[in-house]
């Protein structure tokens, strides 16, 4: 029997159907480039093309980016790339689906252009198919609308992908599907979605793991949504799971508190703790990106402030100019000083910032002497260079950053002449009048001044001071601060030796460090001035008096104004 003759294109087409079940690790390890991925798309045509993008994707997931760019030219280069790409939008509407997402997926994260013709189509595909969606799809979906940039398709596929995680949500299964869903529909999804997702989350939270909790955090950041059923029970488990944590899902948690505006002690310590115990294992740069994340949540945990400072100390010469701007920046903002070595760490500072002074923009100079002057640190050729005329003229005309500097340099001002300082006290910095029409009173504070003084003659409101400082009240008193004494706003510049000028600062809750009742750094510096100015302060937390009634705020109150030692009963009045 004659032995039959197999055409060779059937044959190719045979052995193409046998590579087909091949393990696709095998491919990948005959591949150590995506070039080679396109010699062997060159050899097996008839192999469905989608595997050759995901192999590449694959063969490219370990490389560098220098890498990725260099074999992108590489991949553009090779005669057989434009066939792969007309092949796989032929069949784009064929393939199964998870297959088609895989590709598209692979083609975002192997960097090729999303404005692609072969791109822009398989997006539209996806939009057509979109109601195929198993729960796998709708994961590998949402990575990849996280990582496009907005287009037409884009926001089409975004849409289309809220209406069906509307219509899917509790059919969901994994938890990691779910935050990566809420990733992809992001910030402009309905609140009414927002709710589902989040009811959703709560529901599932026994099944909720270690790395499932500290995703939450950034899940939720991306959504914009503050739910703090969620945060707080997440935070919970960070807590006690926070031995290893890498850095980078530590920072993720800490940026993602400061866009929900979350605020949890135990978190906060805990990852202070942490960082503190384990801090001979992390970089400088860690510490500090950890340390200026915590400013931005007013979080100041002295240990670890402490223990940076010691290595400032020891490793001072390896810091650049912008470092060195993020440190003083962190210990003026929440107004930290390390009792013992306070004066060593700000001369170190110091001398680290002098090589970066020649060529130091002038915004960054003051800056700099802002900072230090929040610290009680004057170095006098900062404040030198700073204060040429030249230097002020130009931070003074910069549309964008005026303002910003116009009120360092006020307070630049008030160091001078209101500080333990010689330094050039006879120099001044001319600036324009500030208005006092932005400043507004506390009507509330101020009713409950009136029920407790019954009398409107016995303080002042909205007083303008020297160097542009403003106090909410005022109020003069024997020095026992016993009495009371009327005032007018003829007196404001004038006063007896034997009255005490009493200034009521109405603060906000964003003037303290958190949870503690330590004043960050403006206000700690507006405080000396004042006391400088001849005024004994008072700080009337505004929130604390939110949540009292009349008669408890005209008491509390009371307990602030008057010495405990001679606190009358009843309050009696000088006339």
């Amino acid at each position: 029997m004659k032995k039959m003759m197999v055409p060779a294109e059937h044959a190719l087409s045979q052995t193409e159907k046998q590579f087909d079940f091949v393990n696709y690790r095998r491919l990948i390890q005959q591949c150590n480039s995506m070039s080679d991925v396109l010699d062997m798309f060159a050899k097996f045509p008839k192999l469905s093309s989608c595997n050759y993008f995901i192999t590449m994707w694959k063969v490219a997931k370990n490389m560098s980016e220098d890498q990725k760019r260099f074999e992108r030219q590489l991949l553009y280069q090779h005669p057989s790339f434009n066939q792969l790409c007309d092949q796989v939008m032929k069949e784009a509407k064929t393939v199964k689906l998870q297959q088609l997402m895989f590709t598209l997926y692979a083609l975002i994260k192997i960097g090729i252009p999303q404005n692609t013709y072969l791109v822009q189509v398989l997006l539209r595909v996806v939009q057509e198919r979109i109601n195929e969606c198993d729960e796998t799809c709708l994961s590998v979906l949402s990575r990849t609308l996280e990582a496009m940039e907005e287009c037409k398709n884009v926001e089409a596929l975004r849409a289309g992908l809220r209406l069906l995680v509307d219509k899917q949500i509790w059919t969901l299964k994994h938890i990691f599907t779910l935050q990566t869903m809420m990733k992809c529909v992001g910030k402009d999804a309905p609140f009414s979605l927002k709710k589902k997702i989040e009811i959703k989350a709560l529901k599932e939270l026994d099944k909720f793991s270690p790395a499932n909790s500290q995703h939450m955090f950034g899940a939720l950041a991306a959504l914009n949504h503050r739910s703090l059923l969620l945060l707080n029970e997440c935070s919970k488990m960070v807590v006690t799971n926070i031995h290893g944590c890498p850095f980078w899902m530590l920072m993720n948690i800490l940026q993602s508190c400061r866009d929900l505006q979350y605020q949890n002690l135990d978190l906060f310590t805990a990852i202070a703790d942490y960082v503190t115990t384990t801090f001979d294992m992390w970089k400088m740069k860690q510490v500090l990106s950890i340390l200026f994340a915590f400013e931005s949540l007013r979080f100041r945990h002295i240990n670890l402030m402490n223990r940076f400072i010691k290595r400032v100390l020891d490793e001072s010469q390896s810091l650049n100019q912008k470092e060195i701007l993020y440190i003083l920046h962190i210990y003026s903002s929440l107004n930290h000083f390390h009792y013992c070595k306070d004066q060593q760490f700000l001369e170190v500072i110091t001398s680290a910032l002098n090589p970066y002074l020649p060529k130091i923009l002038s915004l960054n100079l003051l800056k700099a002497v802002y900072y230090f002057c929040i610290l009680e640190h004057f170095p006098q050729h900062l404040f030198n260079q700073l204060l040429q005329e030249n230097i002020i003229n130009e931070l003074l005309v910069s549309d964008e950053e005026s303002e910003k500097a116009e009120f360092m340099l006020r307070q630049v001002n008030a160091c001078l002449e209101l500080e333990d300082t010689s330094i050039l006290k006879s120099t001044a910095i001319t600036l324009k009048e500030c208005s006092s029409a932005l400043f507004h009173s506390n009507v509330e504070v101020e009713n409950i001044l009136l029920n407790l003084l019954e009398n409107k003659s016995l303080f002042l409101k909205n007083v303008q001071l020297p160097y542009n400082y403003f106090v909410d009240f005022e109020l003069r008193m024997d020095s026992k601060r016993s009495q009371l004494f009327p005032i007018s706003e003829a007196d404001v510049f004038t006063t007896k030796p034997d009255i005490l000028r009493v200034a009521l600062l109405c603060v906000p809750r964003s003037a303290f460090c958190f949870s503690t009742s330590h004043p960050r750094g403006v206000l700690g510096m507006k405080m000396r001035h004042l006391k400088a100015l001849g005024f004994h302060v008072i700080l009337v937390n505004t929130w604390e008096i939110k949540k009292l009634d009349m008669d408890q705020a005209v008491t509390f109150l009371k307990n602030k104004i008057f010495s405990p030692e001679s606190l009358p009963t009843p309050i009696e009045f000088a006339t």
